[in-house]
């Protein structure tokens, strides 16, 4: 039950954080809202982009201490989206491959 109180209290405190994240980059609460071809998600896309991030921050740094969770929490759910880029480029140097970034810099420009 430890892990799943973990888990429910990053959920709570990364989803703020990413609502705050959102207001600070924006300037104001973004509504959800439909166009023709593309569905906008507003500050619900924050909200979950922090939850899922501190989730994942959670998990893999298994803190020992509340407070530690909460800080945790708090940084990963301000700054969701580079904690989920970072996953992401730990996952491509675990497999092997080059990251994305190397890939770019290494291709020659063309003529």
């Amino acid at each position: 039950m430890k892990m799943l109180h973990q888990v429910l209290i990053a959920c709570v405190i990364g989803g703020i954080m990413g609502i705050l994240g959102h207001v600070k980059k924006r300037g104001r609460l973004e509504k959800p809202r439909m166009t023709k071809r593309f569905i906008y998600l507003g500050f619900l896309e924050d909200w979950f982009i922090g939850m899922t991030a501190s989730i994942l921050l959670v998990l893999s740094a298994d803190p020992d201490s509340g407070i530690q969770l909460v800080i945790l929490s708090i940084i990963s759910g301000y700054g969701g989206e580079a904690v989920l880029r970072s996953f992401d480029f730990v996952r491509e140097l675990n497999s092997g491959g080059e990251p994305a970034e190397s890939k770019r810099q290494t291709k020659t420009p063309p003529e």
